[in-house]
């Protein structure tokens, strides 16, 4: 399958939205041991005591960036490489997961660093437009099989 370039341009960019993933939550752990806000109890009495058991709300959104790249790229993944095996042209393909991934990319940096809304909602919506493009290719290709 590694031969098949629509298949590969999707590892490379379903690789890169990974790696993106675990950068973000290495931030999520960065910021909570800066901020010295933690989630459990002994993780905050190895750090200073239980008055560090708490909330931050810039921890707290660098978690619901995470969280969002969860409900978002696992989607993703899935439909690419489904949407892979269908036989679409490479340039398309290509411009479905560039989009996606600059999508995503934006949208967390437009979290992290709270940019001006709406940034982060277009961002959402940029990233969506490939997606809702793959699913109904692959219901095309597959609905004379339901």
């Amino acid at each position: 399958m590694i031969r098949n370039e629509v298949f590969s341009c999707f590892v490379f960019y379903g690789v890169l939205l990974v790696v993106k993933m675990y950068v973000i939550a290495i931030i999520t752990g960065q910021v909570r041991l800066r901020r010295k806000a933690f989630a459990n109890p002994e993780d905050a009495l190895r750090h200073g005591g239980l008055q560090y058991h708490r909330e931050d709300p810039y921890v707290e959104r660098c978690r619901r960036a995470h969280l969002n790249d969860l409900e978002n790229i696992l989607p993703f993944l899935f439909l690419g490489v489904i949407y892979s095996l269908t036989g679409p042209t490479l340039s398309v393909a290509r411009f479905h997961f560039l989009v996606f991934f600059l999508g995503r990319v934006l949208h967390s940096a437009a979290y992290l660093l709270a940019f001006r809304a709406p940034t982060r909602s277009l961002a959402y919506v940029l990233a969506q437009l490939p997606c809702v493009s793959m699913a109904l290719q692959i219901l095309m290709v597959v609905s004379s099989y339901a």
